[in-house]
């Protein structure tokens, strides 16, 4: 069995997540393992020996599509097949923008808003979100006239690092400075703790990265997003 040696945390996130600090979250079967389906699709293997590759295959089979964040386009394992492969640029930010002052309120988004924040995800697709996906960490958003209309909060935390995830606007309500700052508020809130601040954007989506710049976050390597179903 050979292992998968990493230089960074970052290099495989999700693998380093789920051994890690949130591996109360993950389900494994021998050298596979993948978030838990309600919270979100993230998956990936141990090591890169045949046998934790069938395991995977195996997992995608019993518990149904997965993403994988690589630093390249795996080959398919047994039984599934590529439904897409992206390349994303990971970014990184250690320091953030000063804050700004806005006329809106930035509240707090849990249990109760739970149904809401998956609404406004699956209309606006800002990225994988579930059922308990906001359980994940700390999300933040905004109400307009009583109607969720943007959010942003954390995702996943490999050791030392803390992803901002989830950043969506109602297409209704754009233009008017929500995503840059409700990621700045979720941005800073983890760099308040000590880590550093991470995500993930679609190579080609010029205009996210360069509000990602804005913010203080700097490119750091091109991953490949792959979406593997049962075959």
């Amino acid at each position: 069995m050979t292992a998968n040696v990493l230089a960074h945390v970052l290099d495989r996130p999700v693998v380093s997540t789920l051994t890690g600090r949130q591996k109360h979250l993950a389900v494994q079967r021998g050298g596979a393992i993948r978030m838990h389906p309600d919270f979100g699709l993230f998956a990936g293997t141990l090591d890169d020996s045949p046998e934790s590759l069938a395991d995977l295959g195996a997992l995608v089979r019993e518990m149904g599509t997965v993403g994988l964040v690589e630093p390249t386009t795996p080959s398919p394992p047994p039984g599934t097949r590529i439904v897409s492969s992206a390349p994303c640029l990971q970014m990184v930010a250690e320091r953030v923008a000063p804050a700004w002052d806005v006329d809106f309120d930035m509240l707090p988004l849990g249990d109760a808003d739970a149904a809401e924040m998956l609404a406004l995800a699956t209309l606006t697709k800002p990225g994988p979100f579930f059922s308990r996906t906001h359980q994940l960490g700390d999300f933040i958003g905004v109400r307009v006239d009583g109607q969720l209309v943007a959010m942003a909060g954390q995702r996943m935390r490999p050791d030392g690092y803390t992803e901002a995830s989830g950043v969506c606007v109602h297409p209704d309500h754009r233009g008017k400075g929500y995503a840059a700052r409700l990621l700045r508020e979720v941005t800073a809130t983890i760099l308040a703790t000590g880590e550093k601040a991470f995500l993930h954007s679609y190579a080609d989506n010029a205009t996210a990265i360069g509000l990602y710049e804005s913010l203080g976050y700097r490119g750091r390597a091109e991953v490949m997003f792959t979406i593997l179903a049962a075959a």
